[in-house]
């Protein structure tokens, strides 16, 4: 057997730069998203909106480990096995999931002996069942009327044949693996156990020996850099990247800038994967601290009410003085509390105090429901009805605004000093507790409470001002001592509207009485503990879970506390929901992983991107973009009360969020900042290392921005991926990017290479269509065999892209200048460069490559972009693929201005086209996108003749519309002929027929 020969793969191309199952990768990568508070990371923190997902991580560090091998259908086979992709890996994972049920198998495939593997109910009486051996499967079990069950005594590996041979009747990976586990949620040894021969096998040649992936990455490594290699992050955020390279094998080196974005790296790579040990300490710790501080609060007497029902939530909402009335008003969107229980706030009208008094009102109709449902703040206006009068006043005039002379706005509300916790007398808002949720007494400490909401009572009030009152009292010795935050608010994009908005100038102004007690008494009985970094990675998620910004949902199946970053921006609410003690302590538990990380060697480091000093072999970054988070600011809120006096090995950090130092925003300083960073990691790894680069943007202006990043840090992109990694929601539609690029780099080859734009075009067109081509010739190879393809549109669209930047970055000079000059030289607004040029036109020559199947190769170069649009995404949608991303990239590829205009519908996963008979006429005119071209009035034509106007007239009114009519009859010719194969509905299809056989006989007719 062949051994291992050290840097035997040393200049081997990876895998990733040729073969990479994107479509499949996409699907999984949503598959995690979808699993939302469940994925491994956000256990450790939600509020981190950034991670990437593990299987799209776990797919770039082997894809750019594994060698290109002569047989590149064999290479993608394997690639997918170490995936889990394979079939068997689907039914193993199936399994795990027990989604496929006895009578699916038996509707579905033929089997000789099938109670070997099933038991029934069938009576040997039954003269319909004489014979049960003689049943032939497949069968309709529940039509025959008798149930099918998995017999006790069946194999494992018995049951995994079958549910194998099920899979292989459903098209499509997506529905494959929907009825499966995630395989992260499965153990790798048993998943992965059948895969491991193949793998051999195909590597025999290289002395690869392996029955794990850790091997795997081992022994691979040795065959590339002669050692295990690292994979190193230098904006590790949220940590997927580190956690998952070290989960598989890689050594990992994480750092960043912010000391919260290191504290969950940190924890991904030291609390989830724990030993079992250490799990039982931390869990005692756990318990201990919320131990004391119950303890506490029921000495205090505030949690519990004097029937012994304990507090679930406290409903707290703003209240401001009416300039019109007098009046004090409460302020809320909705006065509905819950909506499964009919349960509202009724505002009373106290003519003695010139206020409002709260009932809260259980089992009321839905009348009362709906009516509860406007509340106090209507788009922007403090909005009531006191005597039978309605009164509105905008929020802006009740705080006050106006703008001083050089255009900075201002308000009149007082802003609060360091001492505050709450509103003063006098101030425009105050806040009002005006609900209880309680939990009865008697179910306490039951497997299902029973929970009620109440009015706000005079005891409840006593109770309120007792914990005023010892907040009041420890609030300076608990910022002293770091057990509440102290920090000033400093302006910025997100953090300015606290101050605009509530008058707020310290970070601990965003959270009320209870919550800070709370918290302050956590903090100080898990600072002492040995655990204490542990700890506060829950105190971190209960910060989030436990402030103002918390919105409480009256939801129509059941109510519950959203957390701060829900979204990621710092919220300023009229309303709020604070949980009690008692209903915050879950959210502070950990999640464990049931396995320990592979990584020999982790490694944290607080530094910026340009300053890092250690060495990889692969740096894996996702770096900050033009639309980036503003996660300098926001963490504020976190560093705020995590700064002080921070246990080993957090104290090794810079407990500031570093503003100055992040790189933000676009332009000039973003390009100068991320030349710095990508040169530094390119200067430490060696010269068959790789980088991967991660954005979400498919803007010709930002890829040119990447461009000339790369050009300046001496890098060479050779492979671009498109993932779709967000799953599409209705609050996302429009604003959101649903996908992921995924680049591929090397360092550029050293010497001089010199290029013109009349010489890079030709270059260009040519690496596309070579790219293409390749990719296409996989994919019907493989289609043949598995009956779906390897790449989808976005993926051969990407390849448009990859190719211009794996032209362009090749250059050290273009047209005479040196690139690196080049790419930081300032940019004007609405410049086009020479490199926008090129990149534009790499992109029109991949879709010009991308004809639909049915459309002739010269109608698609003759149309012009949204034709191009409606005809590619029609025939995409007779694949089923109606993701709104597939939408928004094709309408940015084909430069479309509006393709909402030509949308049937814009929801989540059920986008479509309109269809030719929902266009109106006003969709159709002159003016619009469409109205004026070849498509828009065949439109009209089909449209005519599907109401039955005659087809001559129609051919006629065609010619007088159309001045190039003659030139374009074959055109439209080609796509009437489309239109008859993909319309999805037959009276179109046959119109379609008719009017294209009428402009077919024109000739024939002497016209």
């Amino acid at each position: 057997m062949a051994e291992l020969t050290p840097f035997a793969l040393k200049d081997t191309p990876a895998l990733i730069e040729a073969v990479y199952p994107a479509q499949k990768i996409s699907i999984e990568a949503q598959a995690e998203r979808k699993a939302v508070q469940s994925q491994t990371l956000t256990g450790l923190g939600s509020y981190w909106k950034g991670r990437k997902p593990l299987i799209l991580v776990r797919s770039i560090v082997l894809g750019s480990l594994l060698p290109q091998t002569d047989d590149a259908e064999k290479d993608l086979e394997i690639f997918e096995m170490l995936m889990g992709f394979d079939i068997e890996s689907l039914a193993k994972r199936a399994y795990i999931q027990n989604s496929i049920k006895p009578t699916d198998i038996a509707s579905s495939i033929s089997l000789d002996n099938p109670w070997d593997y099933f038991s029934h109910n069938i009576k040997i009486t039954d003269p319909d069942f004489s014979d049960v051996s003689s049943i032939q499967f497949p069968i309709d079990s529940n039509a025959m009327g008798f149930k099918l069950r998995w017999s006790r005594d069946i194999d494992e590996q018995d049951k995994i044949n079958l549910l194998t041979q099920y899979l292989k009747t459903i098209d499509g990976y997506e529905e494959k693996a929907n009825l499966g586990k995630r395989c992260e949620q499965i153990d790798p040894k048993w998943l992965y156990s059948h895969i491991w021969k193949h793998v051999n096998r195909h590597y025999k040649k290289l002395g690869v020996s392996v029955d794990s992936h850790q091997e795997l990455v081992s022994q691979f490594g040795i065959l590339r850099f002669g050692k295990t290699p690292t994979v190193g992050d230098s904006f590790s955020g949220g940590g997927s990247i580190p956690f998952e390279a070290a989960r598989v094998g890689f050594d990992v080196i994480a750092s960043d800038l912010n000391p919260v974005a290191l504290m969950l790296s940190w924890g991904a790579l030291n609390v989830l994967g724990v030993d079992t040990k250490q799990q039982e300490k931390l869990l005692a710790e756990q318990e201990r601290v919320k131990h004391l501080v119950e303890s506490e609060l029921n000495e205090l007497g505030v949690e519990v009410d004097s029937q012994g029902n304990r507090a679930k939530a406290y409903l707290y909402c703003s209240e401001t003085i009416c300039p019109q009335t007098g009046w004090r008003v409460p302020m809320s969107p909705t006065w509905v509390i819950s909506a499964s229980r009919n349960v509202i706030a009724d505002l009373v009208p106290n003519y003695e105090f010139k206020r409002f008094d709260i009932d809260v009102i259980s089992g009321v109709s839905n009348d009362e429901l709906k009516k509860a449902s406007n509340g106090t703040i209507q788009k922007g206006n403090l909005v009531y009805e006191l005597d039978g009068k309605i009164y509105s006043t905008p929020i802006k005039t009740l705080r006050g605004d106006y703008k001083e002379r050089d255009g900075k706005s201002k308000n009149a509300l007082r802003h609060w000093e360091k001492s505050d916790f709450h509103a003063q007398e006098g101030d425009v808002f105050q806040e009002r507790l005006y609900a209880i949720q309680w939990i009865r007494k008697e179910t306490i400490n039951s497997g299902r409470q029973e929970t009620y909401f109440s009015s706000v009572t005079s005891e409840d009030l006593a109770r309120e001002k007792i914990v005023h009152q010892f907040v009041k009292y420890n609030l300076h010795e608990w910022q002293t001592k770091g057990y509440v935050a102290d920090m000033e608010i400093e302006p910025g994009a997100e953090t300015t509207r606290l101050t605009r908005e509530r008058g707020w100038t310290h970070w601990h102004h965003l959270f009320d009485a209870r919550s800070i007690l709370t918290l302050a008494l956590t903090k100080k009985a898990m600072s002492s503990s040995a655990m204490y970094p542990y700890l506060l990675i829950g105190f971190a998620k209960q910060l989030d879970w436990l402030n103002k910004g918390c919105y409480f949902g009256t939801g129509a199946a059941r109510e519950s506390i959203s957390h701060m970053f829900s979204n990621q921006a710092l919220n300023v609410l009229v309303n709020y929901g604070t949980r009690s003690s008692f209903s915050c302590y879950p959210i502070w538990e950990l999640n464990f992983l049931d396995r320990k990380l592979s990584s020999n060697s982790i490694s944290i480091a607080s530094c910026s991107a340009e300053n890092i000093n250690q060495e990889a072999e692969y740096w894996i970054t996702d770096p900050p973009y033009a639309d980036a988070v503003n996660y300098h600011e926001i963490t504020e809120f976190f560093i705020s009360w995590l700064r002080k006096d921070p246990p080993v090995p957090f104290n090794q950090w810079n407990w500031d969020s570093r503003r100055a130092l992040a790189i933000k925003g676009s332009g000039d300083d973003f390009r100068k900042g991320m030349v710095n960073a990508y040169k530094a990691m390119a200067d430490h790894m060696p010269d068959n290392g790789m980088q991967c680069v991660m954005f979400t943007h498919q803007d010709t202006s930002i890829w040119s921005d990447m461009i000339g990043i790369f050009w300046a840090s001496g890098l060479q992109v050779v492979g671009a991926w498109y993932i779709a990694t967000e799953t599409t929601s209705e609050l996302k539609k429009g604003g959101y990017v649903q996908g992921t690029v995924i680049l591929m780099l090397r360092k550029r080859p050293a010497g001089e290479n010199t290029g013109f734009k009349q010489r890079l075009l030709p270059a260009v067109r040519a690496e596309v269509k070579r790219q293409i081509e390749t990719m296409m010739h996989l994919n019907d190879e493989v289609k043949d065999k598995l009956g779906e393809p390897v790449f989808n549109d976005s993926d051969l669209q990407m390849a448009g892209y990859a190719a211009a930047l794996k032209v362009l970055t090749s250059y050290t000079h273009i047209g005479g200048e040196d690139v690196t000059s080049f790419a930081l030289r300032p940019r004007t607004k609405g410049e086009v460069t020479v490199v926008d040029e090129i990149v534009q036109q790499a992109a029109e020559a991949a879709n010009s490559l991308l004809v639909p199947e049915g459309l002739s190769s010269d109608t698609w170069q003759k149309i012009n972009g949204i034709q191009r649009f409606y005809l590619r995404m029609m025939d995409i949608e007779t694949t089923g693929a109606t993701k709104l991303d597939n939408y928004q990239n094709f309408a940015k590829a084909f430069r479309v201005e509006d393709y909402s205009r030509v949308m049937g519908n814009m929801g989540a996963n059920k986008a479509h086209l309109k269809q030719i008979p929902e266009f109106a006429s006003r969709d159709l005119t002159d003016s619009t996108e469409i109205g004026s071209t070849w498509l828009g009035y065949l439109v009209i034509g089909l449209q005519q003749i599907l109401n039955e106007k005659e087809p001559q007239t129609v051919v006629n009114q065609l010619q007088a519309d159309l001045p190039d009519f003659m030139e374009a009859r074959p055109i439209l010719i080609d796509i009437l002929a489309f239109i008859e194969k993909k319309a999805p509905e037959q009276a179109t299809r046959d119109a379609a027929d008719v009017l294209g056989a009428r402009l077919k006989n024109m000739r024939a007719l002497g016209q």
